[in-house]
């Protein structure tokens, strides 16, 4: 299923949550509105919590269904909420917004490349996955320019061909170009979606809803 959503007026809603397949982390201020089209597209369970106190919930953390990357900054108590559901392990790297530096599904990881060793090892060991570098079009924060499932994968519509060669290789899914929210090209930062759905910045396009619904095999 795909639905058309925004984040108390504002349609980059992946700054404001996280998921996989199972479960969505999301900002504690958000509406009972926002909750419902999240779970009725992506089928999940929502937690709302805060990160580091903030409401950034999808920039601080990246998810798959083994675990949850979550920035040092990061509260115990926040910690500790999170650990009840999924196992989870902080970065204590000067890229610590991990929604935004870590590209991951169930199979593999491309992170930027001025993440550090031990944050690399840290993904590596609680995501259950292989760990690659990479920037995208140019940017190394490759977590906000690319989103990913189980299914496929969107990224920057400037991506080159090498790029989504790596891409599909580690992450075991095709990777295709998209937008989202007429011509933004930060993908991660409009897009909520799992294998099972998307929810999606509502001032998205019909041709780009049809190009991320294929780039996610949603049909």
């Amino acid at each position: 299923m795909m639905r058309l959503s925004r984040y108390g007026g504002n349609p980059n809603i992946g700054v404001f949550a996280a998921v996989n397949e199972s479960l969505g982390f999301v900002a504690c201020d958000a509406s009972p509105e926002f909750i419902k089209d999240l779970e009725a597209a992506l089928e999940i369970k929502t937690i709302m919590t805060t990160v580091a106190g903030s409401f950034v919930v999808g920039s601080l953390v990246a998810m798959n269904s083994y675990g949850a990357i979550v920035s040092e900054l990061a509260e115990n108590k926040e910690l500790a909420a999170i650990r009840e559901v999924i196992p989870v392990g902080t970065v204590s790297d000067r890229m610590n917004a991990a929604g935004n530096n870590i590209l991951v599904n169930d199979n593999g990881a491309v992170i930027s490349p001025d993440m550090g060793k031990k944050a690399e090892r840290t993904i590596r060991d609680i995501l259950n996955v292989d760990v690659v570098r990479s920037t995208v079009a140019g940017c190394n924060t490759v977590g906000s320019v690319c989103l990913a499932t189980n299914k496929g994968c969107i990224c920057h519509p400037d991506a080159t061909d090498e790029e989504l060669e790596l891409i599909s290789d580690i992450l075991k899914v095709e990777a295709k170009r998209a937008s989202v929210n007429h011509g933004i090209r930060y993908l991660g930062a409009g897009v909520l979606a799992n294998s099972k759905g998307a929810l999606i910045g509502d001032e998205t396009t019909p041709i780009e809803m049809g190009k991320i619904e294929d780039g996610l095999n949603l049909f």
